[in-house]
C-alpha cells in the first residue's frame, strides 16, 4: 500500500458526512481509491492544460447553455447522474464525441466520479480542436455534496 494514499474505515457516519470527508480529501490531493502513481501522474499532467469549473459555476453555464457530459461508466450513469447530463463514457468519447458535438466551439463540461477521467477526457478533445471544454472539479462526488439535482434511468 503506497505510504501517501489514506485509507479510512467509517463506521455508519452518515451520507452527509462521507461526502465531506471525500471532499476533503479531494482538495488534499488524498486518494479515497487505490490509483497508481502511474494514472495520478498522467492526471496531473492532464490537469495542468484543462480548465476546471466548480459546480456552482457548473449550473450557471447550464443555464446559458453549456452541455454537461457525464464520462462515468454505463452503471456509475444508470445509478445515478446530474440532471439533465449527457452520457458519453471515457472509454468512448473520442470516437462519439464529433458525431455528437459537431461545433467545436461549444462549451462542453465533462465530469466523472471525482475529476480525475473528466480531466483525462477533456484534454483527449482539447487535442482534437475542441476549444471550449471543461472539466467539473470533485466530478459526481462534489455534485452530490452540493445537492444539486440528480437523475437516474428510472425517471429519464
Amino acid at each position: 500500500m503506497p505510504h501517501d494514499v489514506l485509507y479510512l474505515k467509517l463506521i455508519s457516519p452518515g451520507k452527509r458526512f462521507f461526502m465531506r470527508l471525500v471532499k476533503i480529501a479531494c482538495l488534499l490531493r488524498i486518494s479515497v481509491m487505490d490509483h497508481s502513481q502511474e494514472f495520478l501522474k498522467l492526471v496531473d499532467e492532464a490537469k495542468a492544460g484543462v480548465r476546471e469549473v466548480s459546480v456552482n459555476e457548473t449550473l450557471e453555464r447550464l443555464e446559458n447553455g453549456a452541455v454537461l457530459i457525464d464520462v462515468r461508466e454505463d452503471k456509475e450513469y444508470a445509478a445515478g447522474h446530474a440532471a439533465g447530463a449527457e452520457h458519453i463514457g471515457r472509454g468512448v468519447i473520442e470516437r462519439d464525441i464529433v458525431a455528437k458535438h459537431p461545433e467545436k466551439s461549444e462549451e462542453l463540461i465533462l465530469y466523472c466520479g471525482g475529476g480525475y477521467r473528466s480531466a483525462l477526457a477533456a484534454e483527449s478533445l482539447q487535442k482534437m480542436g475542441y476549444t471550449n471544454v471543461w472539466s467539473m472539479a470533485g466530478g459526481w462526488s462534489a455534485w452530490k455534496e452540493v445537492e444539486a439535482p440528480i437523475e437516474n434511468n428510472a425517471n429519464d
